[in-house]
């Protein structure tokens, strides 16, 4: 009975259920005798509660890693719209500097025609 599950589960496994290994003998004997289908090291992990399980530094708080800034974003964090906004405000003032000073120079070059 025990050959014979150790072949069905080699079979379910995907493998060739010709030659079933060491650990499908173990857990068709398990089932066989009405023991748990878990082996004694899978028993013990699910004797331990869930939070603890993949601790593995045990006692350790451990930290949260920060975010690393996504390809669209900036040291500031901020957005791809965001910095295409704050470009096109820089590019505004300068436009405004550059008019008021292309202005100063007409004025102050109509003042000397006039003066």
């Amino acid at each position: 009975m025990v050959h014979k599950r150790a072949i069905e589960l080699a079979f379910l496994s995907g493998r060739t259920p010709a030659h079933p290994t060491p650990a499908e003998y173990a857990q068709a004997r398990r089932e066989l005798s009405g023991g748990s289908e878990l082996d004694r090291d899978e028993q013990l992990l699910e004797a331990i509660p869930e939070s603890e399980r993949w601790d593995p530094v045990p006692g350790s708080a451990g930290h949260q890693v920060p975010e690393p800034p996504s390809e669209d974003e900036n040291e500031e964090g901020e957005n791809e719209s965001a910095q295409l906004v704050e470009e096109g405000v820089h590019e505004a003032e300068h436009d405004q500097m550059m008019q008021a000073e292309e202005s100063a120079k007409t004025e102050e070059k109509r003042d000397r025609q006039q003066g």
